[in-house]
């Protein structure tokens, strides 16, 4: 019988994302860079009773069928590998649905490593990684995790980038932005203004169109530069999350305590640090 596997699956957030056009098969092309960080959903493996794949979640939310990216992700590598087990999965999420934080897609990377080892099929990172693009845009990223220059759609990796283990503090308010609306959205002349923090620019073109709709999320970010130890804030991905990067973790709890005050208690709140 096969000892459970427990694994861990990192959120991640996007302190560069510039847009650099529309593409011909409809999706745009991007250069952002995507850095990994401390909040992570939990996956637990072992072996099904039965051919399949048995996917359960701990928030009811969360679909569990075909529509779930770890169930395509693994289908599609029993597919390409010819191999096949009998799986039963289950994630304990802690990364928020709808949030720009990649919970979904760092699920889907995870089982693609973790399917790998567990049928010696051996393949390589580049493979792994060619694989995990026919998921998602960003679900390549998520095989390695480090913090790095994404280009094309999100699935072109480029080398990794020195990123400090910044505190910073996630803010989300209870709902979710639409990733493809937030792209189709998105305007040439749309930019964000860009922040520096230790050499390395801060900027989200998709914060205008976001912000355009979801006036709360401009309010939080404004509210954020305000706030004593905040370095910067931005959107990640297409939100709807608000991250800022503070100059020390102890300030994390207080300012998180504050927002809710400002905001309404059903604000979701993480201090964690790039990792």
């Amino acid at each position: 019988m096969m000892t459970p596997m427990k694994l861990v699956s990192p959120a991640k957030v996007n302190l560069h994302l510039k847009i650099l056009g529309k593409r011909p098969d409809g999706f745009h092309e991007i250069e952002t860079l995507m850095v990994p960080v401390t909040l992570a959903d939990e996956i637990t493996i072992e072996r099904g009773d039965k051919p399949g794949i048995d996917l359960t979640c701990d928030n009811p939310q969360v679909p569990t069928g075909s529509e779930n990216l770890v169930v395509r992700a693994a289908e599609l590598f029993f597919e390409e590998t010819g191999t096949s087990l009998g799986l039963r999965i289950h994630v304990l999420k802690r990364i928020p649905m709808g949030a720009g934080l990649g919970g979904g897609s760092s699920n889907a990377a995870t089982v693609l490593v973790a399917l790998n080892e567990l049928t010696d099929s051996h393949l390589s990172i580049p493979q792994l990684e060619t694989l995990a693009a026919r998921i998602g845009s960003d679900v390549a990223w998520f095989i390695r995790g480090q913090a790095a220059i994404c280009r094309g759609r999100g699935e072109l990796i480029g080398p990794q980038v020195d990123v400090p283990p910044w505190p910073i503090l996630l803010l989300k308010p209870p709902f979710g932005v639409p990733t493809p609306w937030a792209y189709q959205a998105w305007a040439k002349n749309q930019q964000s203004l860009p922040q520096n923090v230790d050499g390395i620019t801060l900027t989200n073109d998709l914060e205008a169109p976001v912000f355009h709709k979801y006036v709360l999320l401009p309010a939080i970010k404004n509210w954020l530069l305000a706030q004593e130890g905040v370095r910067a804030a931005a959107m990640s991905g297409s939100g709807s999350t608000m991250f800022a990067v503070l100059t020390s973790p102890s300030l994390a709890n207080r300012i998180a305590d504050s927002a809710r005050a400002a905001f309404g208690e059903s604000l979701w709140t993480h201090a964690g640090e790039i990792s």
